[in-house]
């Protein structure tokens, strides 16, 4: 009897959910810690000021990350449709330049001229077929989900206010605004470490080390603002 082995094959597939939440996570936990971490320094014991303006700070930037993801996902789609109108433009006024470029991309993937000239003919009986396998081979484009933009904004905003509201919390639990930064950097930068190393092992990249760069970013920025608030407030 004759053992088979199944063969499977692990490979990362980046969603473009994943990347929103990556992006709206990353900017959520370190801006609204850096404000809090600011205003901590110059506001003493009115605790009170740092959530007001930590929720205003969150509402604005969630506004505006999302419609960033919003505006990026929209010219993606401007661009594929573009791209899209052109290919069938070509292949009806410049048909044989388009019929060379599709035979380039089989002898480019190491097919013998005779197997090229058979794959294009098969190619080119379809126009639809045609232009979808330019956009993919010579253009490297994929078709954009027609929801990619809205999805993306929802996912990027959303994200941004779960990150923005972690080291946001502890400041409505207590009265002075130093003790709320000492439990605010405690949990912001534990957050910050794991949300990189997962990141990071995610991507690819050493979640360890990947995991120490989001935590010192995020502590560099809010222990700036600190210093510059307390600078300004001493002045």
């Amino acid at each position: 009897m004759q053992n088979t082995q199944i063969h499977e094959e692990k490979h990362l597939k980046r969603s473009d959910m994943l990347k929103d939440i990556v992006i709206g996570m990353s900017d959520g936990l370190t801006v609204p810690f850096a404000l809090s971490a600011g205003l901590s320094g110059a506001v003493g014991e009115h605790v009170n000021l740092i959530w007001v303006a930590g929720i205003a700070e969150i509402i604005a930037g969630s506004i505006a990350m999302g419609l960033g993801g919003y505006l990026a996902g929209k010219t993606e789609q401007d661009h594929y449709n573009s791209e899209l109108k052109n290919e069938y433009w070509e292949i009806d006024n410049k048909r044989e330049v388009e019929i060379d470029e599709v035979r380039k991309v089989f002898i480019n993937w190491g097919l013998s001229p005779a197997i090229a000239e058979t794959a294009t003919a098969e190619i080119i009986k379809d126009n639809d077929r045609w232009v979808d396998f330019m956009m993919k081979h010579e253009l490297g484009l994929e078709k954009p989900d027609a929801k990619r933009a809205s999805k993306s904004a929802f996912n990027i905003g959303f994200s941004y206010i779960i990150g923005g509201l972690i080291p946001l919390l502890p400041y409505f639990f207590v009265s002075d605004a130093l003790v709320g930064l000492k439990f605010s950097a405690c949990i912001a930068l534990v957050c910050l470490y794991v949300f990189g190393f997962f990141k990071s092992k995610i991507t690819g990249i050493n979640p360890w080390l990947g995991g120490f760069k989001v935590t010192m970013i995020g502590a560099l920025a809010a222990a700036t603002a600190f210093a510059v608030a307390k600078l300004i407030g001493g002045a």
